[in-house]
């Protein structure tokens, strides 16, 4: 057998049918890696550092009788992960970073096994470089707006459940996006990993059907928004939701009040210069008491004039929809008839 060598089109074409197994070294892996691959490496970290070291202080071959004097070790181990992950097809498609030494090394090993494989040309190096290309894709954003407690990733699950194509940065980013932002969520992946997940979501995406997306700052969380697409949001339309602090304060008692006091202060605190001394010992109070709505009602002051004078900054035009309500279902209705009656 001889694996059929694959460009990145039709190697994700047959990621849905087969296991993408990414044979780079596990540091490698963890910085970023195509969605849903299974990292099966041929190296750990430091052999992969003494290997790279014999290439590039001696030469090619003294780095391949390192690398065989340390995969010789283990071949019996990758061959049956090989096995489990290609289960009863006994498929894989395989990729090193640029489709070297090490891909068609783990290649030879499976397909002896017989495991069918098909090779990523140009290897993960290939997957980043479409991956630009992919988020320079015009896309059709019309962006949600609104300000701090307004539900707009909510709103975002409710137009998906409707149907709508959308973008979910928060959710992409494990990242709520303020300073209370991490509560409850995963750990937040790095920057490369959120661009390669939102390459998966955006790759199916319809660029003549609307889009919705929220409206972000460039970081969200310590995930930053690819400038291709930041730029396109910053020029979209925005449907800015004007809903009543009031309103909002008791929302957002609803999705923090469940956290520990200790890590809700810690929260305050890291806003503590924005607010201010006064204001941030209110809020510090005010968790102490449990009573949440007044915390929410300090902190949201902060938030709010923040958030207007970056929308009036960034924003060339926007829409303004009143709304009475705070739930998602409601006001993904009326972003719907706003949709529907502009005629995006």
């Amino acid at each position: 057998m001889m694996a059929e060598i694959l460009k990145i089109e039709s190697f994700l074409s047959l990621s849905a049918r087969f296991p993408i197994i990414d044979v780079r070294a596990p540091l490698e892996f963890q910085q970023g890696h195509i969605p849903g691959a299974v990292n099966i490496p041929l190296f750990d970290d430091q052999e992969r550092k003494v290997v790279g070291t014999a290439y590039k202080k001696e030469n090619k071959e003294a780095a391949m009788y390192a690398g065989l004097e340390f995969a010789g070790k283990k071949l019996v181990t990758l061959a049956k992960k090989g096995e489990r992950a290609a289960g009863k097809n006994k498929t894989l498609l395989v990729h090193c970073w640029r489709g070297g030494m090490r891909s068609k090394s783990m290649v030879w090993l499976f397909e002896t096994m017989g495991i069918s494989c098909y090779l990523l040309e140009g290897g993960y190096k290939s997957y980043r470089s479409y991956l630009r290309e992919v988020l320079a894709t015009s896309l059709n954003l019309l962006v949600i707006g609104g300000r701090t407690g307004s539900g707009k990733t909510a709103i975002l699950h409710h137009l998906r459940q409707e149907g709508k194509q959308v973008i979910d940065l928060e959710g992409l980013a494990h990242h709520k996006g303020s300073a209370f932002g991490a509560l409850g969520e995963l750990d937040q992946p790095t920057t490369e990993q959120f661009e390669n997940e939102l390459c998966r979501v955006i790759l199916p995406l319809d660029s003549e059907k609307v889009t919705w997306i929220e409206d972000e700052s460039r970081n969200v969380g310590k995930c930053v928004i690819p400038g291709e697409l930041f730029t396109r949001m910053r020029k979209a339309d925005i449907v800015f939701l004007d809903i009543s602090r009031e309103l909002r304060a008791r929302h957002l008692v609803g999705d923090y009040a469940q956290y520990e006091q200790e890590a809700l202060r810690t929260c305050v605190l890291k806003i503590e210069k924005r607010l201010g001394g006064d204001r941030t010992k209110e809020a510090l109070e005010s968790i102490d008491h449990k009573d949440y709505y007044q915390t929410a009602m300090i902190t949201l002051h902060y938030y709010d004039k923040a958030y207007m004078y970056s929308l009036d900054k960034n924003h060339e035009r926007y829409q303004v929809l009143s709304s009475l309500d705070v739930d998602p279902v409601v006001n993904a209705k009326l972003l719907i008839k706003y949709e529907k009656e502009r005629g995006f």
